[in-house]
């Protein structure tokens, strides 16, 4: 197995972390958290025109026909510099379910807006007390008059705030918990019966509950196939995970750089604290988490590109070391930072608060360390 980026990959990581380096601060990112959007709008269009937003779209709908491989590099670049706008959810997650599962006429209506930086989207799938499981999906959709009605209620929707456009899973048979019965929709937030609550994450980001009464679609807005998009979800989701490790790999390196800065320059005794053996061990530790990180980045991105039956346990493997060594660098950076590391000037604090939520989205690190056994238990059955 091949883990070398090609020659365009490494143009497109070089050139992301060239504009990070230039525009993405600790400065602009507490600033960003105080606007209504939480992001800036001028700095989305920046990312269109530089065809950032286009990685994972087929060439025919004008994207770059990238992998997760390459969505990995743009997203670890972003995750140094605290970038806060919507990759993520827009590109990566709702742009994936209508790159891999939208019609022909879906593709071509909402695929162009988000390559263009014009159309916002978000991922609506968790209810109250579901956990994590993604078949828990008490929203029901009643078909009626070639259509649909949609009934029930979503929570914690990143993005949602300012969401042009939702995915939303809801339950078009079965019972609560079966895995078949679950169908994604398409729907516009401007549609009669569709309400938002605003909220505030952790790292500063936002998003919205939202609420769903008798909201009436089309049967043109189901995105893939009538009561399987509980496996849609699962496979859209892998391919989340990989940018989201890359997101948070980002995170960590740059914790790590700038622990090791700082205590080059904090002195004590009469001599920088880099001069303490233990806390040069204490370092050597978040290297040695950072780059097991990195390998089991690199894995679940080609075990995604080469479409390896391994893929689904390469990516649990991940999610889990990502919320394990997430939590360890983060706070060994605040430690060996003293209380300085916990305020509000520093990259420390916000890095800390972004792989938090990170460790967290889509499956803790007991969630996806389940299925990884799961799945090795099935392997072997």
């Amino acid at each position: 197995m091949d883990f070398s980026l090609n020659e365009e990959q490494i143009l497109l990581r070089d050139s992301v972390e060239k504009y990070v380096r230039q525009h993405c601060s600790v400065a602009r990112h507490r600033a960003m958290t105080l606007t209504e959007l939480g992001f800036d709008e001028s700095t989305w269009q920046q990312f269109a025109q530089l065809g950032w937003l286009s990685v994972p779209f087929s060439e025919e709908l004008g994207g770059f026909a990238g992998g997760a491989t390459d969505m990995m590099v743009v997203a670890e670049a972003f995750g140094k510099g605290l970038v806060r706008e919507p990759f993520l959810t827009t590109v990566v997650t709702c742009g994936g379910f209508l790159q891999r599962a939208g019609s022909e006429q879906q593709r071509q209506q909402y695929i162009p807006a988000i390559i263009e930086g014009r159309a916002q989207w978000a991922f609506a799938f968790a209810e109250q007390n579901s956990g994590y499981d993604l078949a828990q999906v008490h929203t029901t959709a009643l078909g009626q008059d070639k259509g649909y009605v949609l009934n029930g209620s979503k929570f914690t929707v990143l993005n949602a705030h300012c969401a042009d456009h939702l995915v939303v899973s809801a339950r078009t048979s079965g019972s609560v918990g079966d895995l078949m019965g679950i169908t994604l929709f398409i729907v516009d937030v401007e549609s009669e019966g569709v309400s938002c609550d605003g909220f505030f994450a952790v790292d500063g980001s936002r998003g919205a509950h939202i609420q769903l009464d008798g909201v009436l679609l089309g049967a043109d807005r189901v995105l893939g196939d009538v009561d399987e998009g509980h496996a849609l979800m699962l496979t859209v989701i892998d391919t989340t995970i990989v940018a989201l490790g890359g997101e948070a790999l980002g995170a960590m390196q740059a914790l790590l750089d700038a622990t090791v800065e700082y205590t080059k320059t904090r002195q004590q005794f009469g001599q920088p604290i880099s001069k303490f053996q233990v806390l040069q061990h204490r370092m050597a530790d978040m290297y040695m988490k950072v780059e097991e990180t990195r390998s089991l980045l690199l894995n679940a991105a080609i075990q995604l590109d080469q479409n390896s039956l391994e893929s689904a346990s390469a990516c649990a493997a991940l999610k889990v070391k990502v919320s394990e060594a997430g939590r360890f660098v983060a706070h060994e950076a605040v430690q060996l930072h003293g209380g300085i590391g916990m305020t509000d000037e520093l990259s420390v604090s916000h890095h800390y608060k972004r792989l938090m939520v990170l460790a967290k989205l889509y499956g803790d690190e007991a969630w996806y360390l389940q299925k990884f056994t799961d799945l090795a238990a099935a392997r072997t059955a």
